[in-house]
This record gives structure tokens, C-alpha cells and sequence, in this order.
């Protein structure tokens, strides 16, 4: 067990299994282990944000934050490479994986926590893996408490009355373009998951274990069904393809989930972070998007620009990222 990393995470934290599905992928010796109660003084220990997921190397550092620890762990165990040789596909994997960690738990969030039956089913699962073996009394109060809390935070993610129909419209036409681009592969850059498949279904597998979600998945969208359950356990099953090959069925979603609506909203909340604005606004398809501004988004956006700014040969990039609308926000 010397070489073994332990995960510290939760079962309903995108990020958490995003990153249990790398370390499955790369066949890194690790052990999944829940936070709860009796993992809490090891979290202490190693953690430095309150966040989950938690990695501890087998030298005794703890990773946080589930980029950050892929990236880490690329170095380390660099194959099989999650990464597309062609340049282009390159990056817009890592575009594509932003996009799932920061926009795709806005959907993920937002059907968790808008109606009853998704609220019941959340909150008493988070209790039960929180609680323990408590009687059903206190699992019944813990659950409310859960329950409550979580509904009362759904802001955080910018859902609201107004912008509550976007999203789920949003979501219901990303399901459409995402289930065209996999009926022909099994990831979404190939015969091979790449980090976009990580940080994409990450959020879409939570909403597939909820009751409203995974109606929503299992009766319209076989081929993100299949690539769901692909996800939980991936394999090499061929190579990764060229941008010329992926670009048919990637491309519409480039540009009518990324450019229009996630890098025009991550720009706008940016510059309210940066002049500490409390709520800001921004016309995403004609509609006025407002919410609380989020200082993690903003950071986030500066590492994707950094990797945008490391691309060594940007001509053919900046031409697919220009017509995606994408490229003024990357440039900063």
C-alpha cells in the first residue's frame, strides 16, 4: 500500500468523481474513501480549502481541486496521455472541460435542487452518506437540514425564477448536440476519454443518478447514456482523432453552448470580481443573465488562458476559436 494515493471525496461531488474516473483510467493505484465523520481528521490534515476532492500521494501531500490534481497526476503517470495530439483538439479539450467544471454545474445544480422529488432524493443521500449509521429519526432531521441548506444556495450557480428555464433549455439542447457528436465514438475526442470527458461527465453523471436528470438522460439520450456508463470505468479503445474528423459534430457545440453562453458569462463575472461587484449582468442569446459574482470562476478562467497562451502555433486554433466566438475571451 506504500504507492497508493487515497482520494478523499464524495459519490455526489462532480469533482470527485471526475477525478475517481482519471485514477480508474490510468489504473493508479488508490483508495476511494468517503468523507464523513470518520475521514474528517485526515481531511483536516492535508486539506488547505474546504473542498472536495482531496488527493493524499503516497508521500503524505495532499492535491485539492480536481483540475489541478489531473494535471498533477498527468506528470507523474503521463500514459496512456489524456491529452490529443493534434494541437487544435488539444485545446479545445481543455475548453470543453472547463466549460463541464464551471457551466455544466450550473445544469447539474440547478436539476438537483429545483424540485421536490430531485431535493428529497439528494438531500437524503448526502445525509446518509454524511450521517452514518444514525436511527431514522435523526437521518429524517439531517435530511431536512440538507435539504434546506442546499435549496437556499441554489444562487450560487445563478439559478433563479428568470434564468431557471434557460438552463434547463440549455441543458436539453446540449443533451441533443452531445448525443449526435457520440453516436459515432466512444468519447468525445476519439477511441480514448480525453480531460474534456472528465470535467463534462463529471456533471452529467450526477444528474443521471437523480431522479429528474437521469429521466431526462435515459429516455431521450442512448448514445450520452452509454458514454455515462463508459465514463465510470474508461478504457483506450482506439486513438484519439484529428480536429478535421471531430469538428462536425463539435463544432455547434463550440458554438452555441461555449461562445454564446459560458465564455461571454465567465468573462462578465471576471470583470465584476475584479471590481468587487456584488451581482452582475450579461446579455447571453439576447437574455439578460444576472447573478452573484464567483472569485473561483475567475481563476479558473486565468488558468484556461494560460494554456491558450502556452499553444506554440495558434493560426489554425485561433480560426476555430474565432468562428466560436471564443477567441476575444481568451486573449483576455
Amino acid at each position: 500500500m506504500a504507492d497508493t494515493y487515497r482520494i478523499i471525496g464524495a459519490e455526489m461531488s462532480p469533482y470527485s468523481v471526475k477525478v475517481r474516473s482519471y485514477f480508474r483510467y490510468k489504473e493508479i493505484p488508490h483508495q476511494w474513501i468517503l468523507r464523513n465523520a470518520a475521514s474528517q481528521a485526515e481531511y483536516e490534515k492535508y486539506a488547505r480549502m474546504p473542498i472536495i476532492p482531496l488527493v493524499v500521494t503516497p508521500e503524505g501531500t495532499g492535491i485539492q481541486d480536481s483540475t489541478p490534481i489531473i494535471d498533477a497526476m498527468e506528470k507523474r503517470y503521463p500514459e496512456p496521455s489524456i491529452h490529443p495530439d493534434d494541437p487544435v483538439a488539444n485545446f479545445i479539450s481543455a475548453l470543453v472541460e472547463e466549460f463541464g467544471d464551471e457551466w455544466g454545474n450550473k445544469w447539474m445544480f440547478h436539476f438537483r435542487w429545483a424540485r421536490e422529488v430531485d431535493q428529497i432524493s439528494a438531500a437524503g443521500r448526502i445525509a446518509r452518506m454524511r450521517g452514518g449509521d444514525v436511527s431514522e429519526d435523526k437521518h429524517t432531521a439531517f435530511a431536512s437540514q440538507v435539504r434546506a441548506r442546499m435549496v437556499d444556495r441554489v444562487w450560487f450557480v445563478g439559478s433563479n425564477e428568470a434564468t431557471a428555464p434557460r438552463i434547463e433549455a440549455g441543458f436539453i439542447e446540449m443533451l441533443g448536440l452531445l448525443n449526435s457528436h457520440l453516436a459515432t465514438r466512444p468519447y468525445l475526442f476519439g477511441g480514448r476519454p480525453a480531460l474534456a470527458d472528465f470535467g463534462l461527465w463529471g456533471q452529467i453523471y450526477e444528474m443521471w443518478t437523480d431522479p429528474t436528470g437521469g429521466a431526462i438522460i435515459g429516455g431521450s439520450a442512448q448514445h450520452v447514456l452509454d458514454w455515462v456508463h463508459r465514463m465510470l470505468w474508461p478504457k483506450a479503445e482506439g486513438a484519439f482523432e484529428a480536429w478535421s474528423t471531430l469538428e462536425p459534430t463539435l463544432m455547434p457545440i463550440l458554438t452555441r453552448q461555449i461562445g454564446v453562453q459560458f465564455m461571454p458569462w465567465t468573462c462578465a463575472n471576471e470583470k465584476a470580481v475584479a471590481e468587487g461587484r456584488d451581482e452582475f449582468s450579461v446579455t447571453l442569446n439576447d437574455k439578460v443573465w444576472t447573478q452573484k459574482p464567483q472569485k473561483y470562476h475567475a481563476r479558473s478562467l486565468g488558468m484556461l488562458r494560460a494554456k491558450y497562451a502556452g499553444v506554440a502555433d495558434k493560426a489554425e486554433l485561433d480560426s476555430v476559436l474565432g468562428a466560436a466566438g471564443c477567441l476575444s475571451g481568451l486573449r483576455g
